[in-house]
């Protein structure tokens, strides 16, 4: 883990569940790391399993519960989802054929 996914975590311990959360703008001026790549560093920390959770309504914190952290992965889902209708929509091809052509379950 480099030196500022340390910073990241190290805050971000000091923020379980939900209640705790913290909006990314504070995030960032806590860590000294801009928005755009705190985005990057909490992507990174996600893919190497830390439950990290984030709503634009709750900001960032771990998840304490497993609840918490299925709501999260709902809303990441949702969002997905949302990203691969708009694909489908310029390619003018129905989502269930492009979801078909990307493999993924449904």
């Amino acid at each position: 883990m480099n030196e500022q996914a340390a910073r990241v975590l190290a805050v971000l311990e000091r923020h379980i569940g939900v209640r705790s959360g913290i909006g990314a703008g504070d995030l960032a001026a806590a860590t000294g790391i801009s928005e755009r790549w705190l985005r990057r560093i909490i992507s990174q920390l996600r893919e190497d399993g830390t439950a990290i959770c984030g709503h634009p309504h709750t900001g960032y914190y771990i998840a304490a519960t497993y609840a918490e952290l299925e709501e999260s992965c709902e809303f990441l889902r949702a969002r997905a989802l949302h990203s691969l209708a708009l694909e489908a929509r310029l390619r003018r091809i129905p989502l269930p054929e492009l979801i078909g052509q990307l493999k993924l379950p449904t």
